[in-house]
């Protein structure tokens, strides 16, 4: 299993960034993926997550929508578009899974497969 996230960057407060997860090593199509992002000195926390079945879960920012999780099965990949930036949605973002047909949660602890990071920082 092979994840690799990219597209983070500087990005003024109210810009807009498109993340991507690139998957490879497994049947991405049966596996949930989730986005997760961790600050400085803060615990890693659930973003978003889209199932296997193209189920969607917020668990950041969910009134204000301005998140957007999709995954294109094709291209193996999973994207995370991101609006409306505030300084404090600055962190390194990680996409993840674990095993085929799980659930999306929100806890870090059920991913066993990590990609790398991309820093987002939103500052002016």
């Amino acid at each position: 299993v092979q994840l690799q996230a990219s597209g983070g960057g500087l990005v003024q407060p109210g810009g807009s960034l498109r993340l991507s997860c690139s998957a490879s090593g497994f049947d991405f199509p049966a596996y949930s993926i989730g986005w997760f992002r961790q600050a400085p000195g803060k615990e890693r926390e659930g973003v978003a997550c889209i199932s296997h079945g193209n189920r969607v879960a917020y668990y950041v920012d969910s009134h204000e929508g301005r998140f957007t999780i999709s995954r294109d099965n094709v291209k193996n990949t999973v994207y995370l578009q991101m609006n409306r930036l505030k300084p404090e949605d600055t962190a390194v973002y990680y996409c993840a899974t674990d095993r085929p047909y799980m659930r999306c949660t929100y806890y870090p602890a059920d991913f066993s497969s990590w990609g790398q990071g991309t820093q987002v920082t939103v500052s002016s």
